[in-house]
């Protein structure tokens, strides 16, 4: 039997000893770590300095200033621009790339682009292909559109692969897939028997919209919600449709009033305070009265924007709402119509949005440029600042609605859109000169985005 004395120093004598391991314990972990945070500072005290790049051309494109410096060059270091100009200053062991007879510019942007979508008939890809299929197909549009120079767009919609989007904009930014950088809608939002709505098909078969539905002002906020949780940086509504040219007249209805469109722009206000990429609501809208609805309610965008009242463009202007005409698309339904009268159908619509343009233009209205690539070749959109041109915008203000009000309309004003220092290095090199043929957006030779390079000659 141990008597009570005897267990008191045992006890004592046992927490000595616990004592002494646990504090050598203490300063074995210590020593560690101390050594651990050395290492750190040593390795980040010999780490190389980031890789310096001097990109050389005869001509650079000062984008405000709709004119070209000859020559041309921009200092890129890691994924920033550094100095751009007629000449920077080279630091030791920078690589230097010649990129000879080209112009230096800034990445293009398309404000309005499926990565979902291919031509061919756009209900039945829903139908026919599987999301995972899609997706995949989404990666080859990302990365032809890069090659083509389009370093950030804004895709409006995935036409009923939801949020697959999203997956696509994240191995993008992290590198696993070339591609532009991207803002993502998911699917668009739609009414019940909408626009997107598969009308035409037998309702027992139960086949999906190509969009969400949302039949109120709560359904809108809800959708946006989810649309949020699930990745999407801002919603895309049709407003419209169908359309219906009649003797040089537009009819066509609208889907939400302007008391629904105003609540999902306070809902994406309240989604996206604080945040760099609040880019609010872009609407599919094509004529009165949803375009006048639209602008009442303050929407980002208004795209295709065929007809705008003398109220809506005057709004337009007051409020700075981007029309985003979309020429390209309608072009190419004219050249490769399913019939003769659906054909002509486009090409009256062309004409007649053409003429509305001039308008546009005149009261003045701010542009961004978008082309709606998808159901046509993706990588070939650059025809659609081409067409802007050939419809009446001078060359000088084509380049500054797709850069300059881009970069604003996508959420990166003052990081993209032009050859700046403290800009990213989104930078492409073209043939000839931009301003004297806008042609030569369509002949890119180098693509260089965050810094890393493309796409050489």
């Amino acid at each position: 039997m141990v008597t009570s004395t005897q267990g008191v120093d045992n006890h004592a004598r046992t927490s000595k000893m616990l004592v002494r391991c646990y504090s050598a314990e203490i300063m074995k972990r210590l020593v560690a770590g101390v050594a651990i945070a050395l290492a750190g500072l040593n390795a980040q005290a010999q780490s190389p300095t980031p890789h310096a790049i001097v990109l050389h051309a005869a001509r650079i494109l000062d984008v405000a200033a709709g004119k070209v410096v000859s020559p041309g060059e921009v200092l890129v270091i890691g994924e920033r621009i550094v100095a751009a100009g007629g000449r920077v200053d080279r630091p030791a062991n920078a690589e230097v790339i010649d990129l000879g007879d080209r112009t230096l510019m800034p990445g293009l942007i398309d404000a309005h682009v499926h990565l979902f979508l291919h031509p061919g008939a756009e209900d039945l890809q829903t139908i026919q292909e599987n999301v995972a299929q899609r997706v995949i197909l989404a990666e080859v549009a990302a990365k032809a559109d890069l090659m083509a120079g389009f370093t950030a767009e804004r895709d409006m919609g995935t036409e009923g692969a939801g949020s697959a989007s999203t997956a696509v904009r994240k191995a993008i930014d992290a590198g696993l897939i070339p591609g532009p950088r991207m803002r993502m809608s998911g699917n668009a939002i739609d009414i019940t028997g909408g626009h997107e709505d598969a009308i035409g098909y037998n309702s027992a078969a139960h086949v999906p919209s190509n969009a969400d539905y949302a039949d109120s002002a709560e359904d809108l906020v809800r959708v946006m919600r989810r649309q949020h949780k699930e990745g999407a940086d801002f919603a895309k509504i049709y407003e419209t449709g169908p359309d219906s040219l009649t003797d040089g007249a537009l009819t066509t209805p609208y889907q939400y009033s302007e008391a629904e469109l105003h609540a999902a722009v306070v809902e994406s206000g309240r989604l996206g305070a604080g945040a760099s990429n609040a880019m609010g609501v872009a609407v599919h809208c094509t004529g009165e009265p949803g375009t006048g609805l639209a602008v009442d309610a303050g929407v980002a965008s208004l795209d295709h924007a065929y007809f705008l009242s003398d109220r809506t463009m005057a709004e337009m202007k007051s409020k700075h709402i981007y029309a985003v005409p979309t020429f390209a698309i309608m072009e190419y339904f004219g050249e490769h119509p399913e019939t003769a009268g659906a054909g002509k159908r486009f090409e009256a619509m062309q004409a007649f949005h053409a003429a509305q343009f001039k308008r546009q233009l005149e009261a003045g209205v701010p542009f961004a440029v978008g082309s709606d690539v998808g159901p046509f070749p993706h990588g070939t959109q650059a025809r659609e600042l081409a067409l802007m041109v050939k419809y009446g915008m001078g060359t000088a203000e084509v380049l500054r609605a797709d850069l300059l009000n881009g970069a604003r309309l996508l959420g990166w004003a003052g990081e993209i859109g032009e050859l700046k220092a403290g800009f990213y290095a989104d930078v492409i090199a073209v043939e000839g000169n931009p301003l004297d043929d806008i042609s030569a957006l369509a002949r890119v030779g180098f693509v260089m985005k965050n810094g890393s390079v493309f796409r050489r000659p």
